[in-house]
C-alpha cells in the first residue's frame, strides 16, 4: 500500500495546493527544554498574514467537512467504513484525517475499524497516528477521525518520552512515564511496518482497550467518553486523560503530548515559556 497510497497523497496535495484549497500552516518556532527533554512550540508566522489559522481549522458547529468532504481534498477510502482526507489546515507535508463515512461523535470509544483504517497507513508509512478525543482535548469538529502525520524532522512523535520507557517491555504492558504528571499509560503494542494491517488493528484496539480500564474511562449514558487524547507510534500507545483545552492562552491536543505545541501567535506561549512544557501538560491533564 505504502507507494500507491503515498503517491495518491503526494499528487492529491500538490493538485489542492496549486487550486488554493490546500493551506499549509506557515509557522515559526522556538525550543523549549524542560526536565531535560525538548519540546518545540510554533506559532503562526507575521509573514503567513492575518488570515491564517492554527491546526485543526476554524469551528463552526454548522460546518461538517468530514461528512461529505471536499473532492479535492479527498484522497480516497481506508477501508469500508473512513476515508482518508487531506487536513486543510496541515502541520505538516501529507497530514492525513481519516474520518468514518457515517457521522459518528468524535467522543465516541475507537472501535476496531477506527484502528483498522489507521493500521493501514501506521504498518506502510510509520509515522504518529493520533486521535483528539472531544474540544476539551483540542478537537475542532465532532465527526469521529483520527489523524495521522509522517516521521519528519520537526513533527510531533512519541520520541520525547521513549528513554524513560523500558524496550523491553511485553506487549501490552502498561507503563507510566515519570516526567509526565498527568493522568495518562503508555501500553506496549506490536505495529511494525510490513505487518498486516488487520494484526495491527487487533493490537491496537487490545491496547487502548487496556488503557481506558487503566485510566478508568467509560462511556457515560449517552455512549461517550470524557475526554482524552490518544498518540500511537513507535510501538507505544499513549492515552492521556484531559479536564480541559486550553493552558494560557494555547489550545493543547495529542500534538503537545508529542512535543509540539502550536499557538495563533507568537506572544501566546508567554505562559507555556514561563511554566514550561511539562507543566502546562500536566495543567490540561487530570
Amino acid at each position: 500500500m505504502t507507494t500507491d497510497f503515498m503517491r495518491q497523497v503526494d499528487e492529491r496535495a500538490r493538485s489542492a495546493l496549486a487550486s488554493g484549497d490546500l493551506q499549509p500552516i506557515v509557522t515559526e518556532q522556538i525550543e523549549l527544554i524542560d526536565g531535560g527533554l525538548r519540546f518545540l512550540a510554533r506559532s503562526v508566522s507575521t509573514l503567513a498574514g492575518k488570515s491564517s489559522v492554527i491546526p485543526g481549522g476554524p469551528r463552526d458547529p454548522n460546518f461538517n467537512p468530514f461528512l461529505s468532504p471536499d473532492p479535492a481534498l479527498t484522497v480516497g477510502p481506508l477501508g469500508d467504513a473512513h476515508t482518508a482526507i487531506l487536513n486543510k489546515f496541515p502541520v505538516s507535508a501529507r497530514h492525513l484525517v481519516i474520518a468514518t463515512k457515517e457521522f459518528r461523535e468524535q467522543l465516541e470509544p475507537l472501535d476496531r475499524a477506527d484502528f483498522t483504517a489507521l493500521a493501514r497507513v501506521l504498518v506502510s508509512a510509520g509515522g504518529l497516528g493520533f486521535h483528539n478525543g472531544g474540544t476539551a482535548a483540542g478537537a475542532s469538529q465532532r465527526h469521529k477521525h483520527v489523524q495521522w502525520i509522517p516521521r519528519a524532522q520537526g513533527n510531533a512523535s512519541l520520541d520525547i518520552w521513549l528513554p524513560g520507557l523500558p524496550a523491553d517491555a511485553p506487549l501490552l504492558s502498561i507503563v507510566v512515564h515519570p516526567r509526565l504528571m498527568v493522568q495518562h499509560c503508555f501500553v506496549r503494542v506490536d505495529c511494525r511496518l510490513g505487518m498486516p494491517p488487520e494484526q495491527a488493528a487487533d493490537a491496537l484496539h487490545a491496547g487502548y482497550t487496556r488503557a481506558l480500564v487503566q485510566l478508568g474511562l467509560a462511556p457515560d449514558s449517552s455512549g461517550l467518553l470524557p475526554a482524552s487524547n490518544l498518540l500511537i507510534a513507535d510501538g507505544w500507545l499513549l492515552l492521556v486523560q484531559r479536564s480541559r483545552e486550553h493552558f494560557g492562552a494555547v489550545s493543547i491536543n495529542a500534538l503537545a503530548f508529542g512535543g509540539t505545541f502550536y499557538a495563533q501567535e507568537a506572544d501566546k506561549l508567554a505562559a507555556l515559556q514561563a511554566a514550561g512544557p511539562l507543566k502546562a501538560l500536566a495543567g490540561v491533564g487530570v
